[in-house]
């Protein structure tokens, strides 16, 4: 056995110094490795960061370009409503004024066309106050329908006008 003794140490030696630099190896890369994935998941959460504060930062630019469109939305139905119940108002009296008979609805009477059986003067006579063109008074409930239809054609447009301002305000 002294033939194990010097060669066989000198074997065992070289073969723990091996592994113990395999291990120290081992540990090295787990070391530079880790450095590398520690690097990677700090970059790729600056990244995240920027994402979100960049999402966040256009989110609040979408909602403060909604709230001024509601706002301008707002403004635009208050002052059609305005307008609509201006002109309700406006209709509701002219119908008061024909019903009490303060204010008569006449039309123009064409001098030229002499309608058959038409008892109404194609010319207005020399003692009224009245002068300028024939013209001829219409029945008060006639002239109520005529004031329904002009009502229902100015709510119309005042409508119409509205749906145009709600379009331009959301082409903006």
């Amino acid at each position: 056995m002294p033939a194990f003794g010097l060669i066989g140490w000198r074997l065992i030696g070289l073969l723990v110094l091996a592994g113990c630099s395999a291990a120290l190896a081992w540990q090295f890369q787990d070391w530079r490795y880790g450095q590398q994935l520690a690097e990677q998941a700090r970059l790729h959460a600056e990244t995240l960061n920027q994402l979100t504060l960049a999402a966040a930062t256009q989110q609040q630019a979408e909602q403060d370009k909604r709230l001024a469109l509601e706002q301008r939305l707002s403004a635009s139905e208050q002052t059609h409503y305005r307008a609509l119940s201006d002109a309700e108002r406006d209709q509701g009296r002219l119908r008061d004024r024909l019903a009490t008979a303060d204010v008569r609805l006449s039309v123009l009477l064409d001098a030229s066309d002499a309608a058959p059986g038409c008892s109404v003067p194609a010319t207005s006579s020399t003692g009224g106050m009245v002068h300028g063109a024939a013209r001829a008074r219409l029945d008060p409930t006639h002239a109520q329908r005529i004031i329904a239809i002009t009502d229902a054609g100015d709510s119309a447009l005042i409508a119409l006008q509205a749906c145009q301002a709600y379009i331009r305000a959301l082409a903006r």
